[in-house]
Protein backbone atom coordinates (compact mmCIF):
# COMPACT_ATOMS: atom_id res chain seq x y z
CA UNK A 1 0.00 0.00 0.00
CA UNK A 2 1.12 3.54 -0.87
CA UNK A 3 -0.12 6.18 1.13
CA UNK A 4 0.61 9.67 -0.69
CA UNK A 5 0.25 12.73 0.57
CA UNK A 6 1.17 16.09 -1.52
CA UNK A 7 -1.28 18.44 0.54
CA UNK A 8 -1.84 21.52 -1.55
CA UNK A 9 0.54 21.63 -3.15
CA UNK A 10 -0.36 18.75 -5.66
CA UNK A 11 -3.52 17.53 -4.35
CA UNK A 12 -4.25 15.38 -7.34
CA UNK A 13 -1.28 13.19 -6.27
CA UNK A 14 -2.56 12.42 -3.23
CA UNK A 15 -4.16 9.33 -2.57
CA UNK A 16 -4.10 5.48 -1.61
CA UNK A 17 -2.75 3.02 -4.18
CA UNK A 18 -3.13 -0.75 -3.21
CA UNK A 19 -1.95 -3.66 -4.51
CA UNK A 20 2.14 -4.45 -5.31
CA UNK A 21 1.73 -4.03 -9.02
CA UNK A 22 -0.14 -0.84 -8.68
CA UNK A 23 2.51 0.69 -6.22
CA UNK A 24 5.28 -0.89 -8.14
CA UNK A 25 4.03 1.46 -11.06
CA UNK A 26 3.33 4.12 -9.64
CA UNK A 27 7.08 4.39 -8.60
CA UNK A 28 7.54 3.58 -12.70
CA UNK A 29 5.63 6.71 -13.51
CA UNK A 30 7.57 9.00 -11.16
CA UNK A 31 10.95 7.43 -10.96
CA UNK A 32 13.38 10.07 -11.10
CA UNK A 33 17.00 9.00 -12.01
CA UNK A 34 18.85 12.50 -11.55
CA UNK A 35 17.21 11.48 -7.04
CA UNK A 36 19.12 11.19 -4.55
CA UNK A 37 17.69 8.76 -2.07
CA UNK A 38 18.74 9.16 1.09
CA UNK A 39 18.18 6.59 4.06
CA UNK A 40 16.59 8.69 7.16
CA UNK A 41 14.58 7.27 10.08
CA UNK A 42 11.14 8.19 9.85
CA UNK A 43 9.10 8.00 13.64
CA UNK A 44 12.29 5.43 14.38
CA UNK A 45 11.40 3.27 10.85
CA UNK A 46 12.93 3.01 8.23
CA UNK A 47 12.94 5.65 5.62
CA UNK A 48 14.24 7.98 2.71
CA UNK A 49 14.78 11.77 1.31
CA UNK A 50 14.29 12.22 -2.10
CA UNK A 51 16.06 14.90 -3.71
CA UNK A 52 17.06 16.77 -6.84
CA UNK A 53 19.69 19.23 -7.13
CA UNK A 54 19.87 19.46 -3.54
CA UNK A 55 16.07 20.00 -2.42
CA UNK A 56 14.30 17.88 -0.79
CA UNK A 57 10.87 16.25 -2.62
CA UNK A 58 10.02 13.66 -0.67
CA UNK A 59 9.74 12.12 2.58
CA UNK A 60 8.77 8.31 2.41
CA UNK A 61 8.41 6.20 5.84
CA UNK A 62 7.96 2.10 5.27
CA UNK A 63 6.58 -0.18 7.09
CA UNK A 64 8.45 -3.51 7.10
CA UNK A 65 6.71 -6.56 8.28
CA UNK A 66 8.55 -10.33 7.37
CA UNK A 67 11.38 -8.74 5.61
CA UNK A 68 8.90 -6.99 3.37
CA UNK A 69 7.86 -3.50 2.59
CA UNK A 70 4.21 -4.14 3.08
CA UNK A 71 3.37 -0.24 3.45
CA UNK A 72 4.95 3.38 2.32
CA UNK A 73 3.94 6.53 3.73
CA UNK A 74 5.58 9.19 1.59
CA UNK A 75 4.47 13.44 2.41
CA UNK A 76 5.34 15.33 -0.90
CA UNK A 77 4.80 19.67 -0.75
CA UNK A 78 7.96 22.04 -0.78
CA UNK A 79 6.97 23.58 2.79
CA UNK A 80 5.98 20.43 4.34
CA UNK A 81 9.17 18.54 3.17
CA UNK A 82 11.49 20.99 4.60
CA UNK A 83 10.16 21.15 7.74
CA UNK A 84 10.12 17.18 8.08
CA UNK A 85 13.86 16.74 6.52
CA UNK A 86 14.93 19.13 9.01
CA UNK A 87 13.28 17.24 11.72
CA UNK A 88 14.96 13.46 10.42
CA UNK A 89 18.04 14.52 9.90
CA UNK A 90 18.76 17.18 13.28
CA UNK A 91 20.27 20.35 11.40
CA UNK A 92 22.58 18.61 9.18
Amino acid sequence: MLRADAGTWRPAASGVIRGAGAVAGQALRFAMPAADVRPVLVNGAAGVVVSVGGQPLSIMGFTVANGKIVAIDAIAGPERVRRLVAAVLGGE
